[in-house]
């Protein structure tokens, strides 16, 4: 029986005759496992990095406008204006299934004084729940607004981190009093840094966030802006929103199918195209890697022919002393399977190198960082050890079909 040793012991003595060749097979190995670790490994980095990028305007949210109806119902006719108030959302809160939470958005500009400095600020009045939502979450030491603030419309401010280095540099501003819309308000929270790609009223950076009873009490406002949910399950956000279109549609008398009466973006949505999009891409990727590693599979393959033709004779004497064609075949395959392996190891760690060196360069916010996962490892190893099988079958089995007597002659 062929041990470990003696196949390592065998493909030693045939690098050391075919150095040049041996190395340049290798090197294809090498070059192969690489392409599709880091092919793989990249996908899978963007693809994180898109998710993160999209979840800065919120986690599976849909963001709802009240606008005019556009098909006449029970009478009435279209173009008449929908207006929400809190006792709608307080209903569509307590009917609507498969809500996980809800909150108004009231919004407006508005004169922030703090010392010498004035600044107009977007101003959105919101409920507790807008935080989690949108993921407008406070740095350390800080907090977003509670639900006390809310019961007690108490003057308190959320900002933006960007507003807060405008006003007042890099002075931590939780615990300062300004004057917004010539009333104090306390600041309580800063926003911890996000990367945000897509908004619907401003970046959150550069926003403030007050209670909404504070929002309506400040301003006299009575008609909701606009609303934000989530679903419970994000696959189910369409039905969710045809329930929240339903409960309002029953309380505003206007047909449930009216798009214009009630219109919503859901970025469930784009979360669907990102998982959609990014599959076909990673599987692109990983069929332009492991072509690259067939290349490599081909130089493999060709050495062993060399090596079958140089060792002929050496064959031709072990099957004459009772070697059977298994056993020349296992030998051949499992030397195959060595330089292959050797290959795809060093080939990985450079992989696991460059991953681990290319987050300091400083572009994450833009193409991610690369991750070697273990689905990637397993993926790169069964590719890495098909090639390494049917590179070296072919010629294995044609050193255990060589005639004894014939190869002891050539």
């Amino acid at each position: 029986m062929l041990s470990f040793r003696d196949a390592v012991r065998q493909m030693w003595r045939d690098v050391r005759s075919q150095k040049l060749r041996t190395f340049l097979t290798v090197f294809g190995i090498i070059w192969g496992t690489v392409s599709v670790s880091l092919l793989l490994a990249f996908g899978k980095g963007m693809q994180q990095q898109m998710v993160i990028n999209a979840a800065g305007i919120g986690d599976g949210i849909c963001i709802a406008w009240p606008g005019l109806t556009s098909i006449p119902f029970e009478g009435l006719g279209k173009g008449r204006k929908i207006r929400v108030n809190e006792d709608d959302v307080d209903a569509i809160r307590r009917q609507a299934p498969g809500l996980k939470a809800i909150s108004s958005e009231y919004s407006d500009t508005m004169k922030m004084n703090y010392a010498a400095k004035t600044v107009a600020v977007d101003i959105s009045g919101v409920a507790p729940e807008f935080g989690g939502m949108r993921n407008i979450n406070p740095r350390a030491g800080s907090r977003f607004i509670n639900p006390t603030d809310m019961d007690e419309q108490r003057r308190v401010l959320f900002i933006g981190w960007k507003l807060a280095e405008q006003v007042f540099g890099k002075t931590d501003p939780v615990g300062k009093t300004v004057m917004l819309k010539g009333s104090p308000f306390l600041i309580v929270g800063v926003l911890e840094e996000k990367i945000q790609q897509s908004s619907y009223s401003g970046r959150d950076n550069g926003k403030g966030f007050i209670p909404g009873t504070t929002f309506r009490a400040l301003t006299g406002e009575k008609w909701v802006e606009n609303l934000i949910y989530q679903p419970a399950v994000m696959k189910e956000s369409k039905a969710v929103t045809a329930g929240v279109r339903g409960v309002l549609a029953g309380r505003q008398r206007f047909d449930p199918d009216d798009k214009e009466a009630f219109s919503v973006w859901d970025t469930t949505e784009e979360f669907a195209f990102l998982d959609t999009f990014f599959l076909s891409f990673r599987l692109f990727l990983g069929i332009i890697g492991s072509f690259t590693l067939i290349v490599g599979g081909i130089g493999v393959s060709n050495i062993m022919n060399v090596v079958v033709e140089e060792r002929t004779k050496e064959i031709g004497i072990k099957m004459a002393l009772g070697a059977k064609t298994p056993w020349i075949l296992r030998q051949f395959l499992m030397e195959t399977l060595l330089i292959t392996s050797l290959g795809g190891l060093i080939g990985f760690g450079i992989s696991m190198t460059v991953c681990a060196v290319f987050p300091k360069f400083g572009v994450t916010q833009y193409v991610g960082d690369p991750d070697v996962s273990l689905g990637v490892a397993l993926l790169t190893a069964a590719v890495l050890g098909l090639t390494g099988l049917v590179a070296g079958y072919f010629p294995a089995r044609d050193a255990s079909r060589l005639d004894p007597v014939v190869a002891m002659k050539l």
